[in-house]
């Protein structure tokens, strides 16, 4: 009896949909990994010349900000809006975890280490009810104006920095109000909102868009290469 020879447009089929999935997974464990960063980093607040305030997390977001739009360019919103609602809960996931931390006892002999462990992570769930705020409310606003900015043709820099340009405003003004509100002066305060808009913006145009370049162009090639 003859082999039958398997449908070669089957086994591409295949292949796409298997390094799709591969891609997939990849971009959305560093989406996760660097909102999870961002939220630890953004307890420590840096100051420049003592003129500009900005929360160390601004160092690592737009990266975070720029897989969101890999995941709109490829995969769409609706995929993109799924991940953001399990890198959502990935976050509660986060407080609940080093809160319970916060509660267990530790040996006398490490009070220093544990006294240091409570001091961030006692602190850390204010930060993260703003950032999950801003999160929801950046980062879906970003996917979607994104989308609806692709539907016109525009060229991808054109989407990427012109979805942040909006989506930064619904990030940034949330998150330093309730993160910040009452633990810094006033005017510290609007300078870090300003800061905050204008530090992750650039970052996003000079930084985040050029990867998102690279890394769009290198997931299209491995998600179309055969096996």
């Amino acid at each position: 009896m003859d082999k039958v020879t398997e449908n070669p447009f089957k086994t591409a089929e295949r292949n796409t949909r298997s390094n799709s999935h591969t891609a997939l997974m990849t971009v959305t464990a560093l989406f996760v990994t660097l909102y999870l960063v961002s939220n630890v980093m953004a307890v420590k607040v840096i100051s420049l010349f003592g003129l500009f305030y900005f929360d160390a997390g601004t160092i690592t977001f737009p990266f975070a900000y720029m897989l969101g739009d890999v995941l709109t360019e490829i995969w769409g919103f609706r995929t993109a809006k799924r991940v953001i609602w399990m890198t959502f809960f990935c976050n509660i996931l986060m407080v609940v975890c080093t809160q319970i931390g916060v509660w267990l006892p530790s040996p006398d002999y490490l009070s220093e280490t544990a006294n240091a462990y409570n001091h961030i992570f006692t602190y850390v769930p204010r930060i993260v009810v703003g950032s999950l705020v801003g999160f929801l409310l950046g980062e879906l606003s970003n996917a979607w104006f994104m989308e609806k900015i692709k539907e016109k043709g525009k060229r991808l820099w054109v989407r990427t920095i012109g979805s942040s340009a909006i989506a930064y405003w619904f990030d940034s003004l949330p998150f330093v109000l309730i993160a910040f509100a009452g633990v810094v002066s006033t005017h510290d305060l609007l300078m870090m909102i300003a800061f905050q808009y204008a530090a992750k913006l650039l970052l996003e145009a000079f930084f985040g868009t050029p990867m998102a370049y690279a890394t769009v162009h290198a997931l299209r090639r491995f998600i179309a290469k055969k096996s």
